[in-house]
């Protein structure tokens, strides 16, 4: 594992304890904003992973967005969600079961043109690269 891979998980982890010891509420960055952790199974590997992620409330779920901060190239997490759509995320204090699909069309750019209203710092990332961020609908089942 690189140096950089290694300070990544380590950072994600601190957000996820700091999510669970208070009820899916963490600070510095993240303060103030919707924040999920998404579980995923490695498409390749099979693993088992937690992802904090920035989300947006939907009327029957929530979505998420593959913006890797505007890297080139999409985040493994995105790749895990196409490959094993059928998981969970952690939503403050509740776990709750979901079915994940790429947004396509004009929901994707409704739901897309009000998560960059809402938190400019995604019209960044959207500048930053030449790829379209995909935006990823997390359906409760």
């Amino acid at each position: 594992m690189s140096d950089r891979n290694r300070d990544m998980n380590d950072w994600n982890k601190a957000i996820i304890e700091e999510f669970r010891a208070n009820g899916g509420r963490v600070g510095g960055m993240f303060d103030g904003k919707p924040l999920l952790l998404l579980h995923n199974t490695g498409a390749r590997t099979g693993t088992r992973r937690v992802t904090p992620l920035v989300y947006q409330d939907l009327a029957d779920g929530y979505a998420i967005f593959a913006s890797k901060a505007g890297a080139d190239t999409n985040p493994d997490w995105y790749h895990n969600v196409v490959a094993n759509p059928g998981t969970e995320v952690e939503v403050g204090t509740d776990t709750v079961r979901v079915h994940a699909r790429v947004a396509t069309g004009d929901e994707r750019d409704q739901i897309w043109t009000r998560q960059k209203r809402d938190y400019p710092q995604f019209a960044e990332y959207e500048s930053s690269t030449s790829r379209v961020i995909p935006v990823i609908v997390l359906e409760r089942v």
